[in-house]
Parts: C-alpha cells; structure tokens; sequence
C-alpha cells in the first residue's frame, strides 16, 4: 500500500511539476499517465472524474486527482494525489515571487510566457479533442456541446450552471428516448 501511495504522489507531482497553465493543461497529462501509462483507471473512468471534477468547486486538476488517489488507494490515495498535484506549484510560486520583480521587464522572459501560453492553449484544445471523440454520437449530445460553448464562452453564463442544466438535458433526453424504446 505504500508503493501505491508513493507512487500516487509521485505521479502527480510530476504532472504538477511540468504543467503550466492550470488544469486544463493537465487533462491530457493525467489521462495519459493515470490510463494509458499506470492503468489506474478506465477512459470512461476519467471523462466521469473530469466531469464530476469540472462540476465540483475548485480546480479541476486537484478534483481529478483527489478523484482518482481515492479510487486508487481510499483516503490515503486522495490525500497523497493531491499533495503531488499542489506541492510542485506551491514551491515554484514560492520561488518565483522572489525573483520576479528582478525579471518581469526582459523582453525574453516576456517572449518565453506568451510562448508558454500558446502551448498551454494547444494542450487545451487536445483534452477537448480527446473528450470530443469520446462523447456520444447523436444529435441532442451535439447540442447539448454546442449550446453549452455558447452559453459558456459566448453568453458568459457560469460555468457550473451550463453544468447543471447540460446534465439536466440529458437526463430529460435520455428518458424520453428510453420511454419511447419501450413502446
């Protein structure tokens, strides 16, 4: 049980340590190392812990990976998970708040974060995709995406009520076509 534990915090302070730009930007990491990589978990298991992670307050990658250490190893697994997760950000932060002010007017270090933006925005764009390929195939889930990018990203409607309402559409959804299987 140790083991797991080590290698629970391990992995995702790894996953803490070389990932900028937020959760997001860890999606793709978290999934590779937790299903691909370490087999902790299922493709199915991740698009649930990074919608009930999405739908839970605070950050999506401390959700997902005190999600997934507790699905691994219970409380020990949750907590270990999310120690890895915070502790590389914390310490860089720590770092980095003392010597900031000496180097935030250097065009290169400024070139350096707009090119690390751009990178965080491609690894983004790859969790979506994945997510994207792995959403059902009909048309109420292609409207259910559409119409909630909108209200998210057009209408600036909060993120956890487009949320609430997607999920309350497909349930709806799901039981209307569930009633009409069965006549």
């Amino acid at each position: 049980m140790r083991t797991k534990l080590f290698q629970l915090f391990l992995t995702f302070f790894r996953i803490g340590l070389f990932t900028f730009g937020g959760g997001y930007a860890m999606i793709p990491l978290i999934q590779r190392e937790t299903v691909e990589r370490r087999k902790w978990i299922s493709d199915d298991d991740i698009l649930e812990v990074i919608a009930i992670a999405e739908s839970t307050p605070g950050p999506i990658a401390i959700n997902s990976a005190t999600f997934i250490g507790y699905k691994v190893a219970g409380v020990w697994g949750a907590v270990c998970a999310t120690l890895g997760t915070v502790l590389p950000s914390f310490i860089i932060i720590l770092i980095i708040s003392f010597f900031l002010r000496q180097f935030q007017d250097i065009k290169a270090v400024q070139y350096a974060f707009n090119g690390i933006r751009a990178g965080v925005l491609a690894l983004v764009i790859k969790a979506w995709w994945t997510m994207a390929k792995k959403m059902p195939k009909n048309s109420i889930a292609y409207i259910i995406a559409i119409g909630a990018f909108l209200a998210a990203g057009i209408l600036d409607i909060h993120v956890l009520l487009v949320i609430v309402c997607s999920g309350i559409i497909g349930l709806i959804a799901s039981l209307i076509n569930e009633g009409r299987t069965k006549k």
